[in-house]
């Protein structure tokens, strides 16, 4: 008897390299965001979605804070038009960089998530700094 992860067929290389290369066009993760900081090569808004406390007691280095909840054209007029923001919040248990990203594609932004958050940052070994 096959296993559960065997039973459904993986898809063909063809539609598997479609799938993996259109993810990153949405996504980057800890590491990548680390390196681009630890080298100064930050050209993207690292843009903190949680709360203004969560954000106080701890962000990730270069991160702006702009609650999901805040987030609308004024909040990011400090910002050229063809900025790339990569969103973060808690982690995998939290879905502001969802809400976040939804709504800096509706005002034409462009958008990625960095996949992980915190949690993922912490679970990596990064540090947070705080203000």
């Amino acid at each position: 008897m096959a296993s559960s992860v065997f039973r459904v067929a993986a898809a063909s290389s063809e539609q598997a390299l479609q799938h993996f290369q259109t993810l990153l066009q949405y996504e980057t993760d800890c590491w990548d965001v680390h390196h681009a900081i630890s080298n100064s090569r930050v050209d993207f808004i690292l843009l903190d979605v949680r709360g203004e406390e969560l954000f106080a007691a701890g962000h990730l280095p270069t991160a702006v804070n702009v609650p999901a909840s805040r987030l609308n054209a004024k909040a990011l007029q400090q910002f050229p038009e063809d900025s790339l923001f990569v969103v973060y919040c808690a982690g995998p248990h939290c879905n502001g960089t969802e809400k976040a990203a939804i709504k800096l594609a509706k005002l034409q932004r462009p958008v990625k998530k960095m996949i992980g958050g915190v949690t993922g940052w912490i679970d990596e070994g990064f540090s947070l700094v705080t203000d």
